[in-house]
């Protein structure tokens, strides 16, 4: 159950120091090679193991927090492994295109075509699901459930019977994601939000497709996450990214990507 963890962590290079952590109200940040996001959690209180003494220390070293039963912890960890992973470098290669031309759309409207008439579900009550559900058949399952929600439990029986489903990614702090993608392992799957690491690692694990985020502003984005902002990371200082499994594999070919679709 801990290879994705222990994949991502590895992917960590030893010699690189972490140069801030901050902790806010919405976002965790981790600045090393750049700045790595993650949600932070909204349920419970919780301390960190390590406050006071990130700063300085192997980024590697707070990577390993993501397997923390701390979720605190575990999300900082998440936030070491993006400020690694997540760069416009690295996006640029996976994508064969310049990251100034990614679509600034999130991953509900990016993907609305090739979701329109299917069975779809999402892990997590994100924000603007109104418009997916007038395209498709959508199902929703959240941790606390809003009105018309699926409560989480709910994914063992309502998962197999999709055609496409998008899993929130703070559902690796959490430790669910190994068995969601067991239970998606047979139709199109997108692992969405700011938290979501950008490696071509995912993919051996079934995903098809990444939506995350890309720090370009760090001096604007840490002022959102030090007063407390939320989607406001999208004007100060973030960008959208989507990277298909499909495209990365085509790019890394003969430089071309094609459109990804479900299964």
């Amino acid at each position: 159950m801990w290879e994705i963890y222990d994949d991502l962590i590895a992917a960590v290079p030893p010699d690189l120091t972490v140069e801030e952590c901050l902790v806010g109200l919405h976002w965790t940040l981790v600045r090393a090679r750049t700045v790595g996001l993650a949600m932070t959690p909204q349920e419970g209180t919780g301390t960190l193991s390590l406050a006071g003494r990130m700063a300085g220390m192997p980024v590697r070293r707070l990577a390993e927090l993501i397997k923390s039963w701390n979720f605190f912890d575990a999300t900082v960890g998440l936030a070491a492994i993006n400020s690694v992973l997540n760069t416009p470098e690295q996006v640029e290669r996976l994508s064969g295109r310049p990251l100034a031309i990614q679509p600034q759309t999130n991953a509900f409207a990016h993907f609305a075509g090739l979701v329109r008439g299917k069975r779809v579900a999402v892990i997590g009550h994100f924000p603007d699901l109104e418009a997916l559900a007038t395209t498709c058949q959508l199902s929703i399952l959240e941790r606390r459930p809003q009105p018309g929600d699926y409560p989480d439990p709910a994914c063992e029986y309502l998962l197999p019977q999709q055609d496409c489903v998008f899993i929130t990614a703070t559902t690796l702090v959490n430790k669910t994601l190994p068995r969601l993608l067991e239970l998606c392992r047979h139709f199109f799957t997108v692992l969405v939000g700011p938290s979501t690491p950008l490696t071509p690692i995912l993919f051996r694990y079934g995903i098809d497709a990444l939506a995350g985020s890309v720090v370009t502003n760090p001096a604007s984005l840490r002022q959102v996450a030090q007063e407390g902002g939320t989607r406001e990371i999208f004007r100060r200082g973030a960008l959208m990214v989507q990277i298909g499994r499909d495209e990365v594999e085509e790019v890394r070919k003969n430089g071309t990507a094609p459109v990804a679709g479900c299964k």
